[in-house]
């Protein structure tokens, strides 16, 4: 009777004790098994995002794509643009003044000697009277044209033109109306006077008539007077500007200033 239960008592701790051995072994085996297997899909979850991360497109690389377009776009306008850049003018130019003794007076401005004129424009003004008006004194032109409206600009669908493409100006010579302005263009005749006084910088004169077909208009108007000399240009607004003449005997003063007003 006392080893029966001893012998029952010893079989069961042994089995416990294999049971629990074989418990713990199990779960010591498992544990790495789960551990490696969780590491491996944290492994392909951080090459996926990499991967997702390369394909999206990082800000500079944004950045450097638009600043490359824009570049292109700047430098195509500006090669389709380049003959009417050359043609602008700057803060100095070359300003003649011409016309037939009993003609009208023209005005050219160009940006140097051997460019064509960028404004060129014939007044009602007589030379004649112009002259006299500079000897008495300083002489102020104004050049007025009218601003087309905004209703009609968006009608004709247009861009505003620039100040110095208008084509019609009413004229005022020392607050006095002198009639009206047209804008010309610069034809054989006009380049012909610009072309013998290129070499001329600054100073006032009369050229010989040429006695050409195409000139008996011109000799019946007597002798060709001019004068030329540089401007200083200076631009208020996209409606405004003024050109005055740089003379370093007129004490800082200019004799001649021409005012060109879109109102």
């Amino acid at each position: 009777m006392v080893r029966v239960p001893s012998q029952s008592q010893d079989f069961s701790s042994k089995r416990h004790f294999h049971w629990t051995k074989k418990v713990g072994t199990d779960e010591d085996d498992e544990a790495p098994l789960s551990n490696t297997t969780q590491q491996d899909k944290k492994k392909d979850n951080n090459t996926k995002s990499t991967q997702q991360v390369s394909s999206i497109p990082t800000p500079k690389k944004k950045l450097q794509a638009v600043a490359v377009a824009r570049l292109r776009t700047i430098l195509t306008s500006f090669g389709k643009n380049r003959s009417s850049l050359q043609l602008g003018l700057g803060n100095r130019v070359v300003g003649t003044l011409f016309g037939h003794r009993r003609g009208h007076v023209h005005f050219a401005f160009q940006k140097d000697p051997n460019s064509p004129p960028a404004f060129l424009v014939e007044l009602a003004t007589p030379i004649s009277g112009l002259v006299k008006e500079m000897a008495s004194g300083l002489v102020r032109i104004a050049l007025e044209c009218d601003k087309e409206k905004e209703l009609e600009q968006e009608k004709k669908s247009v861009t505003v033109k620039k100040l110095l493409e208008e084509t019609m100006w009413r004229t005022y010579c020392n607050g006095k109306k002198c009639g009206f302005a047209t804008r010309r263009e610069c034809g054989a005749k006009e380049w012909r006077v610009l072309k013998a006084v290129e070499p001329i910088s600054m100073g006032a004169g009369v050229l010989p008539v040429s006695t050409g077909d195409d000139d008996e208009s011109g000799a019946a108007d007597g002798e060709l007077m001019y004068m030329r000399a540089k401007f200083e240009r200076i631009v208020g607004s996209r409606d405004s500007e003024a050109f005055y003449m740089m003379n370093p005997d007129s004490n800082g003063t200019p004799e001649l200033s021409i005012y060109l007003l879109r109102i």
